[in-house]
């Protein structure tokens, strides 16, 4: 039985290829917190929405809420736009849905994490978007075969310190190139 070797993207970034113009896909970067044989799940860190952070914190009516919340939310992806997910740098504090992606960065879905973010209480840096990316088995990587997205692993700094608008051509300033750079045919980093 000839058995392929199965690659994980996991902290990896998906950049859509010029040639990707579906939507919240268009001109996205895509910070992938699983990718095993069964899928793929990523959010999208640079499409914000026209939404700050308070005003999802307000909805939920927390007591003592710190009103000084102003980031962006983002659009995650197309599965789940109703639900919230909280990509943050990891600390001493366990939150009730969270999967590790890194010894440093989690993802979370739980109202505790809210909660704890509207009384300034919450992870030192993190980013909340709406929905999320995902794949079936196969799918990413025939996608990946099609040339649809560029790889390379991910930098925290992206993620976290760059200006939405700026982090693709900052991912890609690692590997020397810029956007406007890339071509249709282009593929792994």
């Amino acid at each position: 039985m000839n058995e392929i070797a199965f690659s994980s993207f996991k902290n990896h970034f998906l950049i859509a290829l010029p040639a990707l113009r579906d939507g919240i896909f268009t001109h996205s970067i895509t910070y992938l917190c699983e990718h095993d044989a069964k899928g793929a799940m990523g959010i999208v860190i640079n499409h914000p929405i026209d939404m700050e952070v308070d005003e999802i914190l307000e909805q939920l009516e927390i007591d003592g809420q710190i009103f000084e919340h102003h980031e962006p939310v983002f659009a995650g992806g197309p599965v789940h736009t109703d639900r919230g997910f909280v990509l943050h740098r990891r600390d001493q504090q366990h939150w009730e849905a969270s999967i590790e992606v890194t010894d440093t960065i989690a993802l979370t879905t739980s109202l505790d994490i809210l909660e704890a973010i509207a009384l300034n209480r919450g992870p030192s840096q993190s980013l909340i978007a709406l929905g999320y990316a995902g794949w079936e088995a196969g799918q990413l990587e025939e996608e990946l075969r099609q040339n649809t997205w560029l790889t390379l692993p991910a930098s925290e700094d992206v993620l976290f310190n760059v200006p939405p608008a700026k982090r693709v051509d900052a991912a890609l300033a690692a590997l020397g190139i810029s956007f406007a750079q890339l071509g249709s045919d282009s593929g792994h980093a």
